[in-house]
C-alpha cells in the first residue's frame, strides 16, 4: 500500500485530540472528523473518550449518527475507548433517557460501571494480543462489558473477571484511555486492522 494509513477521530467532544496525537506519532494521516464528507475521507475511525450521552447528541445534531452506522455496518475499522466503547455497544444498560449508540458491537455495556470521577483508578492488565508488558490501564468513570455475544472476543478482563477490553472483526473496544499512558500499542493494533481492511 502507498502512502499514509488514514484514519479519522471523532471531534465531537471528548479527548479526540490526545488520540490525534496517538495516531500522528505512530505515521497515520489524522482527520478531526465533525462533518459526513470528513468521515468519508478516512480508512478508520477512533472514537475517543468523553460523555457518551453528549456524543450521541451532537453526533445527530451534526447529521453524522446515520453516516457513522452505515460506515460501521460496511465494515469501517473503529476503535472506541470509554465512552466511544459505549457508543459502539448495541445495548446501554443504563443510558439517559432517550440516549442512542451507533451499534455494531454485539456486547451490552454499563456506562460508569466503577462509580463517580472519584473513583478512578489505574491497574495493569494482561493482554495477550499486545504481548509483554502488561498494559498500564487507566480507568475514568469507565463503561463495563456485561455481556459479549459469540462473535466478540474478549482482550482483558480485570481480576474479578469483569469484561474491559474487546474485538469483533473490524471493531475494538477498550473501557480504559490508552491514550493517556504513553503506551501505543493499542492504537498500532488497531492501525494493523485498519491496514489490513484496505
Amino acid at each position: 500500500m502507498t502512502g499514509r494509513t488514514r484514519v479519522g477521530v471523532l471531534a465531537l467532544q471528548g479527548d479526540f485530540r490526545e488520540h490525534a496525537a496517538v495516531l500522528a506519532q505512530l505515521g497515520a494521516e489524522v482527520t478531526l472528523v465533525r462533518r459526513p464528507a470528513e468521515l468519508e475521507a478516512v480508512d478508520g475511525l477512533v472514537l475517543p473518550g468523553g460523555e457518551s450521552s453528549v456524543m450521541d447528541k451532537l453526533a445527530r445534531a451534526f447529521d453524522l449518527a446515520d453516516p457513522l452506522r452505515s460506515a460501521i455496518r460496511d465494515g469501517l475499522p473503529v476503535y472506541g475507548t470509554c465512552a466511544g466503547l459505549i457508543m459502539l455497544a448495541d445495548h446501554i444498560v443504563d443510558g439517559i433517557a432517550g440516549q442512542e449508540s451507533l451499534g455494531g458491537l454485539d456486547v451490552t455495556v454499563r456506562r460508569n460501571a466503577f462509580g463517580s470521577q472519584l473513583d478512578s483508578f489505574e491497574t495493569d492488565l494482561a493482554i495477550p494480543v499486545l504481548g509483554d508488558p502488561p498494559v498500564h490501564a487507566v480507568f475514568i468513570r469507565a463503561p463495563v462489558v456485561e455481556r459479549a455475544g459469540t462473535a466478540v472476543t474478549a482482550l482483558a478482563t480485570l481480576d474479578d473477571g469483569r469484561l474491559v477490553a474487546v474485538e469483533q472483526g473490524n471493531l475494538l473496544g477498550t473501557s480504559f484511555h490508552p491514550e493517556v499512558t504513553g503506551d501505543t500499542r493499542f492504537h498500532a493494533y488497531f492501525l494493523d486492522k485498519v491496514r489490513m481492511a484496505l
